[in-house]
């Protein structure tokens, strides 16, 4: 039966003397007269197995077939390893070639630029690199699930296809049968215009206005022409909802989360952090230590322009009441003002979408954003507006349609509930967590703007 190399490699001294299979794809392999050396990777773990096969052995005719990227089945009896690198090897006793690989494999060298790698996506995820964060994604995909059903959140699925625009920008992809996009609307497939989703909260509202407290972790969308490190044209957010809640409620679950992500990463991904730390960002362990054991700052909106306008820092952008807080600005606060994850909290009105409510100052709303280091905003979210006169004064505000959103003040009508909830891009995260600058390197295949891997 077949054995995956990380449970050999986290095996104890009974793993000795057992004979196993291990397949995988061949990383390297080196030759000698009288044996031979192949390390295999499974996917499973960052190290690689190392197998040994003597010039004796039949099979030994079949090193000379195979080559680098080539896939294989190794079976043996696992030793002792008398190098220093791991604690056990395989002695093969029999090789099945499963699929040779070309010489002009793309991953010849050990090591190849980010900018390379996005050109063979198909392959990057069998670099060290690209392995690395897919098992610590999967890591935090995992542990975000069971955060929320830890604590009896339910898990919901919402459209992808909807009329409604979440944000309130207009950077929707529009989905659509017309071949002429002049044509009215009432020809088209659902009789109206309709596009790609920007978030699951407004559907997710609906059920927490029912089953109290539930979330939501889909992909999403938006048409926003940004060619930056931080955006993507689909991406996957995760948006927790809970009702009977304000704001405080809101900071603290999203604060216990972030929390909750490091700690497991460090936890659960122990080896991949430490390639991470090596070869990506010095420091990004202690890092992580420091934002689990650390409180997260408090500040309101207009605190932080005053911190900003105070220092001694050459932004890009003007500091100045009102205007949004940019990346740089956010990562002043976060690496040099507080060194540690900061949550900015009520800001002006116009900043923020329709559904934010009210604070009683009349110009700022009861929204929030979490700010960490090396990405800046990396989790957003809000106090929901639940009176009805005052919701639909905001829709009509924003010069958006009233029967669009007749379902969405409907549950201010019908016992409405103070409730809250935030969503948190996962790309961000997975960047904060392995310290990778660009997003595009940590979604399996990327759709920006102007570029995409298809």
């Amino acid at each position: 039966m077949r054995i995956k190399i990380k449970k050999i490699l986290k095996s104890d001294e009974s793993i000795v003397g057992k004979k196993v299979k291990v397949c995988g794809w061949i990383k390297t392999i080196r030759e000698q007269k009288s044996f031979a050396f192949i390390e295999i990777n499974d996917g499973s773990s960052l190290a690689n197995l190392q197998a040994i096969i003597e010039s004796s052995n039949d099979d030994f005719r079949k090193v000379l077939e195979i080559s680098i990227g080539a896939s294989v089945c190794l079976d043996g009896e696992t030793v002792k390893s008398p190098g220093k690198n791991q604690k056990f090897e395989l002695k093969i006793d029999k090789i099945t070639i499963i699929g040779l690989s070309t010489e002009d494999y793309p991953l010849q060298k050990k090591r190849h630029s980010f900018e390379y790698l996005r050109t063979i996506s198909h392959l990057r995820c069998r670099t060290n690199m690209g392995g690395a964060v897919t098992r610590v994604r999967n890591s935090l995909v995992y542990h975000s699930h069971k955060f929320f059903q830890d604590r009896d959140f339910l898990y919901i699925q919402t459209p992808i296809i909807t009329a409604s625009d979440t944000e309130g920008a207009g950077e929707l992809f529009r989905v659509t049968t017309l071949d002429d996009l002049k044509k009215d609307p009432k020809e088209d497939f659902f009789k109206k215009a309709t596009f790609l989703t920007v978030s699951g909260q407004l559907n997710a509202e609906a059920f927490a206005c029912s089953m109290s407290d539930v979330y939501v972790f889909s992909p999403t969308f938006r048409a926003e022409n940004s060619h930056t490190s931080r955006h993507l044209a689909e991406f996957w957010m995760l948006e927790p909802e809970i009702a009977f809640a304000d704001l405080k409620d809101d900071i603290n679950l999203a604060s216990d989360y972030i929390k909750y992500m490091a700690k497991v990463a460090l936890d659960e991904n122990e080896d991949d952090l430490a390639f991470f730390d090596k070869f990506i960002e010095k420091g990004l362990i202690d890092r992580l230590k420091h934002v689990v054991d650390s409180p997260f700052e408090v500040i309101t909106y207009t605190e932080a322009i005053k911190i900003l306008e105070k220092s001694d820092q050459k932004f890009e952008f003007k500091v100045k009441w009102g205007s949004d807080l940019q990346s740089e600005h956010e990562r002043y606060l976060t690496e040099k003002h507080f060194n540690k994850p900061t949550v900015v909290i009520d800001y002006p009105k116009d900043l923020k979408a329709f559904y934010m409510k009210d604070n009683e100052d009349g110009k700022t709303v009861a929204a929030m954003d979490i700010l960490v280091p090396k990405i800046g905003e990396i989790v957003g979210g809000s106090q929901r507006e639940d009176n009805f006169d005052l919701l639909k004064q905001k829709i009509q505000n924003k010069n958006l349609d009233l029967e669009t959103y007749k379902w969405y003040l409907d549950l201010r009508k019908y016992g409405s509930v103070p409730h809250a909830g935030f969503g948190v891009g996962f790309e961000r995260l997975i960047q904060f967590v392995t310290g990778i600058e660009n997003i595009r390197d940590v979604i399996p295949f990327y759709r920006a703007a102007g570029a995409a891997d298809f």
